[in-house]
């Protein structure tokens, strides 16, 4: 496999933190690839160093030449000035920007233009490539061309960027949180097309199930190492484990021998001068691997959570508007203690709306939300907590309290908590400001969680949160004796978690359903099916009539009449090796190299597919 990007002993430092040392990574052409690391190790800011937009202390970064890169940044930088059509087609590909300039024409309704540039884009043969770009358009909701960059959401903002990367099909793909601001429909979408690109992908996301779907390898970053597993997120998973293992049993073994070694040290002096060299030597190498992390920084989030009442949350045919939109009509609930439900919908179909009647931010149009006298919100928000100017990691803690309960009644200092929450000491002094965006989301969820709350309500909560973060605060939520209102995009984390969902359906309509997001995905998937099976089964029946070989050859040139038979056979044999190959990769039976090597094939095989088809219908519609 050819590398396209390579980097070497790279290093990163601000000021007294030190992110990463010599490190070096390689991404070969075809490969699909996930970065994993804990929150401020320095993800985004490796990123930012392989294409370019950052220097390294140290190291060195090669982009194999000839090869176009796209990078999609968490903060996208984008022109404030450019209406979204301008931005969208901000390129020297000629095809696009004749395909910007007919999208225009179209949105002004220049019939005079449209023509002239149709016969451009017949010339070009850019129509194909109109209908992809609006696909993309279409599915990440970017419809108002004529809107100013500067006038969009946060979110609109995330989706233009994503479209823009896209639309340019880079040879080279890197995204980082390309999930963040997506709605579910939207992450299917995405992981549909990431499947069936040929761009090489480098990825960091939280999302598991995208990830599992969409990579086919991991590389976690660690402690200045990086380790590389073929395979998805169970596999690596599973693989991280027995390293860990490993390398626990290996401290433990260095620490008992360097007991052993200190004694030896204490009681012979003399050795020091002359015959034990070797053996010195060997004792500071071995205090030195004795004293590696033993990895047991995980978060501990037994938390204490206030004593709940019998009455909890009850929400009496409760109603909300605002002008021209309907959001909630007649909902009724009563929570049960315990109770973990999810929220799904739309954008703007009532899902804020309803966490803050939840907690009497706002007033409902009608009905009655009565909230037990015992109960205590804890409510993280998606867009956060605001932190005081100039405020360090553990003023944000002590303002909220010094010591913290835990359910074994046990007590824990501010300092010891943040410990916990992988902030140690010599961190817990640092400026909130100079946090990456995970730590500070990490640092308010200690926030939110330590004030005792016996009703937790999360808005996207996965966001910006690592993975191993989020496995933790999982097991933490599974446990929790108070009520979970989550609204998350994270399928995995709602499979995990959520009882039951509450899913917003548009003007008005909010419906219970009893299960986790996959049943009721599932459940979609086959209503949809059905439906479809009987509008087909309603029409009347259409003789296909599939091109004859022999009538063919009339009217195609010797050289294409061969063309055409040979695609046929060629058809046959690749649609039996594709079959071949996908029974192959569901056995369950490959070692993981010769996994690797199969998907790798199978991608190729279904691209040689579909050009081979495309061509055989262009010949057939000649007869």
């Amino acid at each position: 496999m050819r590398p396209l990007l390579q980097g070497e002993n790279l290093s990163k430092r601000f000021g007294e933190l030190l992110l990463f040392e010599n490190i070096s990574l390689t991404i070969f052409e075809g490969q699909k690839v996930a970065l994993i690391a804990r929150n401020g190790t320095g993800k985004s800011t490796l990123l930012n160093i392989l294409v370019g937009k950052e220097g390294a202390d140290s190291g060195k970064v090669t982009l194999t030449n000839d090869i176009s890169l796209g990078y999609f940044e968490q903060i996208p930088n984008l022109n404030p000035f450019h209406t979204v059509l301008e931005e969208i087609f901000v390129t020297e590909n000629e095809k696009i920007k004749t395909v910007k300039a007919f999208e225009l024409a179209v949105s002004k309704n220049d019939q005079q233009k449209i023509a002239e540039i149709s016969a451009k884009m017949d010339e070009l043969g850019a129509w194909d490539f109109e209908v992809e770009i609006k696909q993309i358009l279409t599915r990440l909701k970017i419809t108002q061309f004529e809107q100013r960059v500067s006038e969009l959401s946060g979110g609109q903002r995330k989706r233009l960027a994503l479209a823009k990367v896209l639309i340019n099909k880079p040879d080279l793909l890197i995204l980082d949180e390309p999930t963040n601001h997506l709605d579910l429909d939207m992450i299917e979408w995405l992981e549909e097309y990431l499947d069936k690109t040929k761009s090489t992908l480098l990825m960091v996301t939280h999302d598991r199930y995208f990830l599992d779907r969409v990579c086919n390898e991991i590389i976690e970053m660690e402690d200045n190492q990086i380790y590389r597993y073929l395979g998805n997120y169970s596999y690596f998973l599973e693989k991280r484990n027995e390293r860990i293992e490993s390398q626990q049993a290996a401290v433990t073994k260095a620490k008992n021998l360097l007991r052993t070694e200190i004694e030896w040290m204490r009681r012979m002096p003399q050795a020091r001068s002359h015959k034990a060299k070797y053996r010195i030597n060997a004792f500071y190498d071995l205090k030195e691997k004795a004293s590696q992390k033993n990895y047991d920084d995980t978060i501990n989030l037994n938390v204490k959570s206030a004593r709940m009442g019998s009455k909890i949350v009850e929400m009496e045919n409760v109603s909300k508007s605002y002008p021209g939109v309907h959001l909630i009509e007649n909902f009724t609930y009563k929570f049960s203690r315990a109770e973990k439900v999810g929220i799904i919908g739309d954008n703007g179909t009532g899902k804020s709306t309803f966490l803050n009647l939840l907690t009497q931010t706002i007033q409902p149009d009608s009905g009655n939300i009565e909230i037990g006298q015992t109960i205590k919100f804890g409510y993280y928000r998606q867009e956060g907590i605001e932190f005081a100017p100039g405020d360090r990691v553990i003023d944000a803690v002590n303002k909220i309290a010094e010591f913290i309960s835990f359910e074994d009644g046990t007590k824990m200092s501010a300092s010891q908590m943040l410990t916990h929450f992988l902030f140690p000491p010599d961190a817990q002094y640092n400026y909130i400001e100079k946090l990456s965006g995970g730590e500070r989301r990490r640092l308010y969820l200690c926030t939110v969680l330590m004030q005792n709350p016996n009703f937790l309500i999360l808005d996207e909560p996965t966001n910006d949160l690592d993975i191993l973060t989020l496995n933790v605060l999982e097991d933490y939520l599974k446990s929790f004796s108070g009520c979970v209102v989550v609204v998350s995009h994270d399928r995995f984390f709602m499979d995990k978690i959520v009882d039951h969902l509450f899913v917003f359906e548009g003007d008005g309509k909010v419906t219970d359903f009893p299960g986790n997001y996959t049943i009721y995905r599932n459940k979609v998937e086959i209503e949809l099916e059905k439906a479809k099976n009987e509008a087909k089964n309603k029409e009347p029946e259409k003789k296909v009539v599939k091109p004859n070989i022999q009538q063919v050859k009339t009217k195609l040139s010797f050289k294409e009449q061969r063309e055409f038979e040979l695609l046929g056979i060629e058809i046959e044999k690749l649609e039996l090796e594709k079959t071949e190959t996908e029974n192959a990769l569901n056995s369950g039976t490959l070692p993981h190299e010769e996994l690797f090597r199969l998907s790798e094939n199978l991608v190729k095989i279904k691209s040689l597919l579909d050009e081979k088809e495309l061509r055989w219908l262009e010949l057939s519609e000649l007869a």
